[in-house]
């Protein structure tokens, strides 16, 4: 059976796409035999068509990607663009590193493992960019410093 006019008629009366009208597959004849839009308008109200609900796009996919992305993967040279400074300031990383340096020298002296004659040297030096993390700055001090006492 051709519904083909019904279909547009009931596409116009829902204000939707034809694609989203549906028709009842057991009240086909009620429907072929409307040929007014208010036949339809009936018919819809009856609940013998209908309008289908909108597609949406998943967001699935998207959040386990992101999860996977605070896990810090997903970062290999193929997701990038942009230069290495554009990703991270060079000063960014500097005041990263200074802080925790700098953070880790005052534990150090309020916990009395240096001196703060040998905080003041250690501090300089972090600030003349000597030590490249903390894990080298500690290394330092046990070989440097507990050396000496």
């Amino acid at each position: 059976m051709n519904l083909r006019s019904q279909r547009r008629m009931a596409a116009e009366v829902l204000k939707v796409g034809k694609s989203r009208v549906w028709i009842d597959p057991d009240r086909v004849e009620d429907v072929s035999e409307a040929i007014t839009k208010q036949d339809i308008r009936n018919l819809v109200e009856s609940g013998v068509i209908k309008k289908k609900d909108k597609k949406g796009t998943s967001k699935g996919r998207f959040r386990e990607k992101q999860r996977q992305k605070k896990k810090g993967r997903r970062k290999g040279h193929g997701k990038r663009k942009g230069k290495k400074g554009a990703r991270k300031k060079r000063k960014d990383k500097w005041k990263e590193r200074i802080r925790s340096l700098r953070k880790e020298l005052k534990r150090m002296r309020d916990e009395e493992e240096i001196t703060r004659s040998e905080y003041r040297q250690l501090y300089r030096k972090a600030k003349g960019g000597f030590f490249r993390n903390k894990k080298h700055m500690n290394l330092y001090i046990s070989k440097n410093l507990k050396g000496e006492k």
